[in-house]
């Protein structure tokens, strides 16, 4: 009798146990009002994570190691900034805190390897709804070089996300160069890069002797490093990022996406609202800030605060960019403004998550669903209001600090008023 009560202890402690091994590192997230970055309507739902990954969304309650009430507040996907020099440029004035620029590489320049996870941007950005980003190098003196990578902003010094993912480029605007000549400096580059085959890259003395009495690559002083990373353009359909805004060059660009069948992504396109019916038959997405109304320059002097709006309706896939500076934070508010202008509310949450993962291949970014990875924000209230907050960031199923360097500033000068500021 006794054998037998000590055996149903032990089988209850076991279950217990069970239980609690079962459910570690579950959060369950409740009464969610859930914009996911694929539905075009919100719904309510509870969400919940193991490991890292979004493990269901349903109406259905589990049990969990933790569980968090929104209590109906906004859940987004972590919104992702589409261009921005994060955990490369600390201070744009100060070379000693730039790593954006290269002196030897051209085409061939990483930016992965300088990514500092440390940096003051990384916090401010996160405290304000940014969960990743694309960080750019600086362009180069040629109009096609460069390779941008993908990070998670997590601070994490085992750094996460995409290495050289895109390369960039550039035509018109502040150049100084013939525009004619540009593109035609363009075109000789791509042939060059299609020119490469797969027997040429696997050595870097067959890429050497590939690389002799080829003009173009003593023009453009190119290395094996460059002639590897064109090889990856042509043959990787990796993604190419082009700056451009006048209407006349993008129809350009268009007959070189159809030549080269590029994987092109065209950044500024302020006069895009001319020629969207020839961007969006060919699928081009697009990334565009949506405060822009005045123009800066003769190539964007169709510059809208419509543009947005107009540029969704004729089906073209957006993506928000801010001025290059600390706050890339603000795309959301860029997201508000599209939206007070005639743009969907969901288009503009897309804008901000999905419709990244969907032009870049990165399917577990961006969106709320089974599998994802569970970057999500519970927001104070609207997100695309500028005084609207994060109550919550997850990153990776992680909930992540909300801490930035300003506010361990504020925090330390509001302590021992009655001491002089230094000894605070």
């Amino acid at each position: 009798m006794k054998s037998s009560k000590f055996f149903k202890i032990y089988v209850s402690f076991c279950l217990i146990l069970f239980n609690q091994i079962a459910h570690a590192n579950e959060i369950l997230i409740t009464n969610a009002n859930i914009y996911d970055g694929k539905s075009d309507k919100p719904f309510v739902g509870n969400i919940l994570i193991k490991s890292g990954k979004i493990q269901s969304i349903s109406d259905d309650m589990f049990d969990a190691e933790k569980i968090i009430n929104a209590n109906g507040r906004i859940v987004t996907p972590g919104f992702i900034a589409s261009d921005t020099e994060i955990g490369i440029v600390e201070i744009g004035a100060l070379s000693v805190t730039r790593d954006d620029s290269p002196k030897i590489y051209n085409i061939g320049f990483s930016i992965f390897d300088a990514f500092n996870p440390n940096s003051t941007l990384i916090p401010w950005n996160r405290a304000n709804g940014i969960t990743s980003a694309l960080s750019l190098p600086k362009y180069s003196s040629s109009p096609i070089g460069g390779l941008g990578s993908f990070f998670d902003l997590n601070s994490e010094l085992n750094i996460s996300g995409k290495k050289d993912m895109v390369m960039i480029g550039r035509v018109g605007g502040s150049s100084s160069k013939s525009r004619a000549e540009t593109f035609a400096l363009m075109e000789d580059i791509l042939d060059l890069a299609f020119s490469i085959d797969s027997n040429t890259i696997k050595s870097d003395s067959e890429i050497i002797t590939f690389m002799n009495d080829i003009p173009l690559v003593d023009y453009l002083d190119l290395h094996v490093r460059d002639m590897k990373a064109l090889y990856k353009l042509a043959n990787e359909r990796l993604p190419l990022i082009i700056e451009s805004n006048r209407a006349s060059d993008i129809l350009k660009l268009i007959k070189l996406k159809k030549k080269y069948d590029l994987n092109l992504i065209i950044m500024g396109a302020q006069e895009a609202t001319l020629v969207s019916s020839q961007i969006a038959e060919n699928k081009i997405p697009l990334i565009v800030n949506p405060i822009n109304n005045i123009p800066n320059s003769f190539d964007e002097l169709a510059s809208n605060i419509n543009a947005s709006a107009r540029l969704e309706q004729a089906g073209i896939s957006l993506m928000f960019n801010a001025p290059r500076d600390h706050n890339y934070h603000l795309i959301r508010q860029g997201a508000g403004v599209a939206v007070a202008n005639g743009m969907s509310y969901a288009g503009a949450i897309k804008a901000l998550t999905s419709n990244f993962s969907n032009a870049f291949g990165i399917s577990s970014k961006g969106v709320l669903k089974k599998g994802a990875s569970a970057d999500l924000i519970i927001w104070s209230s609207d997100p695309l209001e500028p005084s609207s907050i994060p109550e919550k960031v997850f990153i990776n199923g992680v909930d992540t600090s909300l801490m930035t360097r300003s506010l361990r500033l504020r925090d330390r000068y509001i302590k021992n008023l009655d001491k002089p500021n230094t000894y605070r």
